[in-house]
């Protein structure tokens, strides 16, 4: 859920500060990112309150909780954004891929590995949207 929310700040930050030729049609990608970040963070505290635990909903909890940095290190430009965006999306699946069999195994959760795979597929199309903006 942190992560979720860490990126969708992000995304929202590029959505709104991208500069450069390709403005228009970067403004308009970075608004269908975050609009699907808007829906996982939905089903993410969804998820979470079906299995009977509370989401986190402050910006404080957020910041202790994430695997992202909310620094940026880039430009305004759509290559700065998308390359700290990826990084982040990348990050995500990697920490969810080493997360699906301690969900299954630990706590006997086969309706939640199924769940955070069917994550995982979301943040790798993501991902590969951004990717081909960089070839």
């Amino acid at each position: 859920m942190a992560d979720e929310f860490v990126l969708y700040t992000k995304t929202r930050n590029a959505h709104w500060n991208v500069e450069g030729p390709d403005f228009h049609s970067m403004h308009i990608f970075f608004e269908g990112q975050y609009q699907q970040l808007a829906d996982l963070m939905d089903g993410v505290a969804e998820r979470i309150r079906t299995i009977g635990h509370y989401a986190s909903g402050t910006l404080k909890e957020f910041l202790e909780l994430t695997h992202l940095s909310e620094v940026t290190n880039q430009k305004n430009d759509s290559a700065g954004f998308i390359t700290e965006l990826l990084a982040d999306h990348d990050t995500i699946i990697d920490f969810i891929r080493g997360s699906i069999d301690a969900v299954q195994e630990k706590y006997n959760d086969a309706g939640t590995s199924d769940y955070i795979t069917g994550f995982i597929e979301t943040h790798e199309k993501m991902a590969w949207m951004l990717r081909a903006h960089l070839k």
